[in-house]
């Protein structure tokens, strides 16, 4: 299931600089990142469908910033159990 990584706060835009994934259990495995807007009945946008992550490897899955407005949840989704790691940078403005 999906796990939320970040809620965008209320009168604030976030700017994600940076989605760092890597995976330490020596087996490929793939991830999944969302956009679920809570104001649109909600709706679930995908910015990636079941990414490749190799064995022991890292990736930035951002070329460019990702904005983020007030109550938009980020959400990532494991193929695995206990395989990937996931950290975001994000600069809030208010």
């Amino acid at each position: 299931s999906a796990t939320t990584l970040y809620t965008a706060p209320a009168l604030t835009t976030s700017i994600v600089k940076s989605i760092l994934v890597s995976e330490d259990s020596g087996n490929a495995d793939t991830i999944t990142l969302t956009i679920t807007d809570a104001e649109s009945s909600p709706a679930t946008f995908s910015i990636f469908k079941t990414k490749s992550i190799s064995a022991n490897g890292t990736a930035e899955l951002l070329t460019a910033p990702l904005v983020m407005k007030t109550g938009e949840i980020l959400k990532v989704t494991a193929a695995t159990a206990n395989r990937l790691h996931v950290v975001a940078s994000i600069l809030e403005v208010s």
